[in-house]
């Protein structure tokens, strides 16, 4: 079985608890307006590798996660657009004793089975909004109801969740649409945490390099000030906020 992998990177503490050997896949539907890897939208732009081949590579780490209290995670793009490669990497992991962990978007959540959620330990699910009308700001596509869907089927399994915010001024940071996020997380008693990640700039040169105008050239990175207000506002749900 290949798959489309963009390119794979170690990383404490981002994405998933501990030391995480993170493999980012190639694809992804949406075309988010703080999207900072626009390289990753097309499967074309990944390398075809078998289960195998990046299995070797986890293996080449998996001493130094383990020790180092962290695991593997499947990124992109959206990694289920590739459910099958996805689903194959997370049980080989599974099965090694390696923690497992799934960044996605949750617009793709049907392609989840239950075989690929029984080898996932943790998702992080990228909540962009809960306002229909921003959502389609944000990617163009409309739907944010597959997302929640996924989501209630996480919580509904045990699923350990952390929910992903990404706060831009102008776009994201209104209060009713922050309000709408952090209900829907107060649904979730699997919810574990969210995290409030702020906008920025840092993916700028890759729509450059791409022959692409970034979206959000000119917006700035969210003051002090808002950041507080914003967790402050999952935290009054009674939300563990990072």
């Amino acid at each position: 079985m290949t798959g489309a992998v963009h390119s794979w990177d170690l990383s404490i503490g981002v994405d998933g608890p501990g030391t995480r050997f993170v493999a980012f896949l190639a694809g992804c539907p949406l075309r988010c307006r703080f999207c900072h890897s626009p390289d990753t939208w097309y499967r074309r732009s990944g390398r075809h590798q078998t289960v195998d081949e990046l299995m070797a590579q986890v293996q080449r780490y998996r001493r130094f996660i383990s020790v180092a209290g962290g695991g593997v995670t499947i990124s992109g793009g959206e990694p289920l657009m590739q459910p099958r490669f996805t689903g194959e990497v997370l049980r080989r992991c599974h099965a090694l004793g390696l923690h497992t962990a799934l960044d996605t978007s949750g617009f793709l959540g049907a392609r989840a089975d239950d075989a690929l959620l029984d080898a996932t330990d943790l998702v992080l699910l990228d909540v962009k909004s809960r306002d229909p009308a921003t959502y389609r700001r944000v990617t163009r596509t409309g739907e944010i109801g597959p997302t929640l869907r996924f989501g209630r089927r996480l919580a509904a399994r045990g699923t350990t969740i952390w929910i992903r915010f990404v706060l831009v001024p102008g776009l994201t940071d209104a209060p009713d649409n922050v309000a709408g996020v952090a209900d829907f997380a107060a649904e979730l008693p699997s919810l574990q945490r969210v995290e409030v990640l702020p906008f920025h700039r840092l993916g700028a040169h890759k729509y450059a390099e791409l022959g692409l105008t970034f979206p959000l050239a000119d917006t700035e990175p969210p003051t002090p000030e808002l950041l507080d207000r914003v967790r402050g506002q999952f935290a009054a749900r009674g939300l563990t906020v990072n």
